[in-house]
């Protein structure tokens, strides 16, 4: 039983910020249900905690849910230039969690639409059947505080966006033994191309 002292001070105005301790989940709806769920197996390497041909909760790690589809009939297709949420990302621990992620997508015809160096991070992203856009991404420096002043700095502000990369080309620098300093490191953009240039939807 909590202390009735510590309820107080739970509550009490002066604690100031209290912040959500995670993200937990993200609520997808479709008609296409089966495809769906198929799709975040593959692509989260997820399992099905629970499906009921209506509704479907999947997760990839020590959370109860990360994904929920629900199944909704006569949605219309959705509109790619409404206003809404763009994307929904993914950290992988490592660069090489990354690109093994690339290689087993691409080996189911799982392929991303457009792959970026953002500067903090490395990221790939993919459509879902529904058109939903998800980001598979890793850190590309080794603290919050290194990202954080990248993202405070004149290089961020010049570029917010990111250079986009060739991923078969990522991939076989990685194999070929790289620094991964040099693999995550964000290269110039191209002669004449604004940050806008390196935009795809």
């Amino acid at each position: 039983m909590t202390d009735p002292e510590d309820r107080r001070r739970a509550l009490a105005p002066e604690r100031g910020r209290v912040a959500p301790i995670q993200l937990a989940h993200v609520v997808r709806r479709t008609t296409r249900l089966e495809e769906m769920i198929a799709w975040y197996r593959s692509v989260l390497a997820a399992e099905v905690v629970h499906a009921d041909g209506m509704l479907a909760f999947l997760t990839y790690d020590d959370e109860h849910h990360r994904i929920a589809i629900a199944a909704v009939p006569g949605l219309t297709e959705p509109d790619p230039l409404a206003a809404g949420t763009d994307h929904v990302a993914f950290t992988f621990a490592s660069l090489g969690d990354l690109l093994h992620t690339y290689v087993r997508l691409k080996g189911e015809g799982i392929e991303p639409y457009w792959c970026i160096n953002h500067g903090p991070t490395t990221s790939m992203y993919y459509k879902d059947p529904d058109g939903n856009r998800v980001e598979l991404q890793v850190d590309n420096m080794p603290t919050r505080d290194s990202i954080d002043r990248w993202m405070r700095s004149s290089a961020f502000a010049a570029n917010p966006i990111g250079v986009i990369f060739d991923p078969d080309a990522l991939l076989a620098r990685y194999r070929a033994g790289e620094p991964l300093e040099t693999l995550v490191a964000q290269p110039p953009l191209p002669e004449g191309a604004t940050p806008f240039d390196m935009l795809r939807f």
